[in-house]
């Protein structure tokens, strides 16, 4: 969903280039996880899923059109226990999704908050005329064909509530595809439903030439706190989309976490500390919660029982997908005083898709820890493509992080279970 120029979604997977040398045989047996995809953008796909070679995907919402679309793929294909994936590989159990449920940043000007509204809406033109006047820029007020070919704006707080349900309903759910973006522009009109592709999910751009109108980034960052707060609530983890907005995307994640980042304590001063006395000043415990193997990674140990979830203004997890910014702005999102465990995930069509991506990549590789690494497709159509750019991208981050293919896809495959972890199941370990 989120190409390079923040204008669309491709229709048509990118071309994979082969350059005809002879591989080492991928370990698709350890266990691929894909952190970010859209499957439902193309529903004709879905049916290949069980027949891929990957072992999980983490499917996207990003609007009205296809949050049941999630739903539904997720009742045939989800995993319901966590430990399902460590229990059959994936040529043993169609069971290979966990849904992902948000709204995306390229479609926030579709919602509006309520709250601060009169609560009966009378006059649905007049309202849906001052909505879109007040978030777009420029304001089409004028441009009443342009505002009449726009959905009915939805109320923020009723989205939320069916967000709330879902996730409820589907204890394993993440919430995404959510963020900012400043590149994005609307496409104009509606689309020529005799001609368009039924293959497709409605509610994308499908062909449409691009608008001058873009959503005024106040208004997406309203949004994106409001799904963050949800998060933190009910303590689940996100997937969030950043483009030409890096530091946007930060200091919103920033004003929720205020007043609770964490204390870091000196290494002079922990070792003033008696021995003996239990105290964490760790960032991570997740190092403990593994047994060791011969790539110091392991398999999970039975963790203690942990405290119930207690909510906060701001998710436990986040991954910064198809992470575009430089090594710098992944810095900024290390620092230890940060409540937040931050991951980042590459694909090839967004990281490796232009010459710009292509030239900072191994820089911001390497700048990335090597437990918070993941991969992903960001693909819209599940099958061999997706397979393809799956191992495509986590070839070329084991080559700079120097990594062999097994020991690699192990750490990756660790990361990824250890950002999806709802607080919810944590107790008794898994």
């Amino acid at each position: 969903m989120c190409s390079p120029t923040g204008e669309s979604t491709p229709h048509e997977a990118p071309k994979r280039v082969d350059d005809g040398a002879p591989k080492e045989p991928f370990p698709w047996h350890i266990g691929v996880y894909d952190a970010h995809c859209h499957p439902t953008d193309t529903m004709t796909s879905i049916s290949s899923i069980k027949n891929m070679q990957a072992r999980l995907l983490t499917i996207m919402a990003t609007r009205g059109q296809d949050q049941d679309l999630v739903v539904s793929v997720a009742e045939q294909h989800g995993i319901t226990d966590l430990k399902e994936l460590r229990e059959s590989s994936s040529s043993e159990t169609p069971k290979k999704v966990v849904p992902a449920f948000g709204w995306h940043p390229w479609f926030s000007h579709q919602l509006y908050d309520d709250s601060k509204e009169e609560p009966e809406v009378t006059d649905i033109q007049a309202h849906k005329t001052k909505h879109y006047s007040s978030v777009l820029s420029p304001t089409p007020e004028a441009d009443t064909d342009f505002i009449a070919s726009l959905p009915d704006p939805t109320p923020l707080s009723k989205f939320l509530s069916e967000t709330r349900q879902r996730l409820l309903a589907h204890p394993n759910a993440l919430i995404g595809e959510i963020g900012v973006d400043k590149a994005f522009r609307l496409p104009w009109g509606k689309v020529n439903e005799s001609s368009r592709n039924g293959d497709l999910t409605p509610g994308g751009r499908e062909g449409r030439m691009l608008s001058p109108y873009h959503v005024k980034m106040p208004h997406q960052v309203e949004i994106l706190k409001a799904q963050l707060h949800l998060a933190g609530e009910l303590g689940r983890p996100v997937s969030l989309h950043g483009v030409q907005a890096h530091g946007v995307l930060f200091d919103a994640l920033a004003s929720l976490w205020k007043g609770h980042e964490k204390e870091v304590v000196s290494r002079k001063k922990q070792k003033m500390i008696a021995k003996g006395v239990s105290e964490d000043f760790s960032s991570s415990s997740s190092e403990e919660d593994y047994s060791d193997d011969e790539f110091g990674l392991g398999e999970p140990k039975q963790q203690k029982t942990k405290k119930p979830y207690k909510p906060k203004p701001f998710p436990p997890r986040a991954c910064l997908h198809s992470f575009s910014g430089p090594p710098q702005m992944l810095k900024q999102y290390l620092d230890p005083k940060i409540p937040v465990k931050c991951y980042f995930s590459f694909s090839m069509g967004v990281n490796l898709g232009t010459a710009g991506g292509e030239a900072k990549f191994a820089d911001v590789i390497r700048a990335c820890p090597d437990g918070q690494v993941l991969v992903e497709s960001d693909l819209h159509v599940a099958g061999e493509d997706m397979d393809g750019y799956l191992e495509d991208i986590a070839r070329r981050i084991c080559e700079v992080k120097g990594w062999g293919l097994e020991e690699g896809m192990r750490r990756i495959r660790r990361n990824y279970e250890e950002f999806l972890l709802v607080e919810c199941l944590l107790e008794g370990g898994w």
